[in-house]
């Protein structure tokens, strides 16, 4: 019997916390879809003083993501804070080096879904997720949605988009993730995962 676990890559960048703990989710969601394993990653952050460098490791929480991780995953989901209305810089100047393995077709045909949190509701939710996916398609990707048979999408008051899962955390990032942003974010992964699986069958 083959228990090889297909792996979903879950990566993520995070200045407070907010869009970690939605990464966490995402993983949840993943992991319960017999089969699939999360692979949580993150990007250094950017600084605007030339000399300054981030660790070769991180001092805490996810490793830094590898191209390696690109390769052998079966499914990518990409989680970024809002910044005026687009993804943080991190994660943009990561994007920015990935040219050879967009010449090299490494993440094409396969599965991804997007994710984000904003300080304010009306922060740039919904752009920020498009900003996230306009790499993603060039690469070749398969962009996932979250669709309204999720009943959470109706009623969700804090976040959540058929774009992709979206937190409120408030200006100070400590609003909790509500229910139904726990909900949507769980089953955005589960739907990313049970995608991925489909998609190594043909």
């Amino acid at each position: 019997m083959n228990t090889k676990q297909l792996p979903i890559l879950v990566l993520f960048y995070s200045r407070h916390g907010s869009t970690r703990q939605l990464a966490q989710l995402i993983a949840q969601g993943i992991e319960s879809v017999n089969g699939c394993e999360a692979r949580i990653r993150t990007v250094p952050a950017v600084s605007t003083v030339i000399e300054a460098s981030e660790p070769a490791i991180p001092n805490d929480g996810a490793p830094y993501v590898e191209l390696s991780d690109f390769k052998e995953c079966a499914g990518l989901a990409l989680g970024s804070p809002t910044r005026f209305g687009n993804m943080a810089s991190a994660m943009k100047y990561f994007w920015d080096g990935t040219a050879a393995d967009w010449v090299s077709g490494t993440l094409c045909g396969k599965p991804a879904c997007v994710f984000t949190s904003t300080g304010s509701l009306h922060g740039g939710q919904e752009s920020t997720l498009l900003s996230m996916m306009l790499p993603l398609m060039h690469h070749g990707m398969l962009i996932l949605g979250l669709p309204y048979t999720n009943p959470e999408l109706m009623r969700t008051k804090s976040g959540g988009s058929p774009y992709g899962a979206t937190h409120w955390s408030g200006l100070d990032g400590k609003l909790p993730i509500t229910d139904d942003t726990r909900a949507l974010t769980i089953a955005l992964g589960k739907r990313l995962a049970q995608t991925a699986l489909q998609l190594q069958k043909t």
